[in-house]
C-alpha cells in the first residue's frame, strides 16, 4: 500500500497544555494563548489604572480626553458615548465620565453641544500621556520594536482566525 500524499496542511504538532507560567521555552508552543494574552491584559491594565489613580485620573477619563482631542470634528455627548462605550465597563460608564470631566472643567460644550478640552483638560491629558508613555517604556523593556510588531501580528492573525473584527473594540 502506497503512503498517502495528501496536499492538506498537517495539523499542529503540539497539543494544548495547561497554562504553566514556568513553562520552559521549548514548551511555549503548547501554551494557551488565552491565558497569556489575558495575563498581559490584566497586568498592564491594572498597572496603568493604579498609576493613573495616583494622579486622580481614570483610564476612561483619559479615553474621553484623547477622543475629544483627536476627532477631526468635536464630538457630541452621544458620539462620545457611542464610540467609547464598547471599551467601557457597561453602557453608563462613558456618560458618567463625561459628567465628571465637565464637573472638573476639563471639558466644555460649545453652542452646538460639541465637546472641547479646556486648558486644564489639555494639561491633564498631557500629564496622563506622559505617564502612559513612561509605563509603556517599562512594559516594553527588553523587547525590540521588531519583536513587539511580530507579537502583535500573531495576535491580530489569531483574533482574525477566531472570527474577531480587529477594528471593533470589545470583540477580541
Amino acid at each position: 500500500m502506497e503512503p498517502s500524499t495528501s496536499s492538506a496542511a498537517a495539523p499542529p504538532s503540539t497539543d494544548q497544555a495547561p497554562a504553566d507560567p514556568a513553562a520552559a521555552d521549548e514548551a511555549l508552543a503548547s501554551q494557551p494563548v488565552g491565558y497569556w494574552s489575558g495575563l498581559v491584559h490584566a497586568a498592564v491594565t491594572r498597572r496603568l489604572r493604579d498609576e493613573m489613580a495616583r494622579i486622580d485620573v481614570t483610564q476612561p477619563q483619559y479615553w474621553v480626553l484623547n477622543h475629544v482631542t483627536y476627532r477631526p470634528v468635536p464630538p457630541t455627548r452621544q458620539e462620545v458615548a457611542e464610540e467609547l462605550t464598547p471599551l467601557a465597563d457597561g453602557p453608563h460608564e462613558i456618560p458618567r465620565v463625561v459628567d465628571q470631566l465637565l464637573h472638573r472643567a476639563w471639558l466644555r460644550a460649545d453652542a452646538d453641544d460639541r465637546f472641547h478640552l479646556t486648558d486644564a483638560g489639555e494639561a491633564a491629558r498631557v500629564r496622563v500621556r506622559a505617564l502612559a508613555t513612561d509605563l509603556r517604556a517599562e512594559v516594553h523593556e527588553g523587547i525590540s520594536d521588531e519583536e513587539y510588531v511580530a507579537a502583535l501580528k500573531v495576535l491580530r492573525r489569531m483574533a482574525a482566525n477566531a472570527g474577531a473584527d480587529a477594528m471593533a473594540p470589545g470583540t477580541t
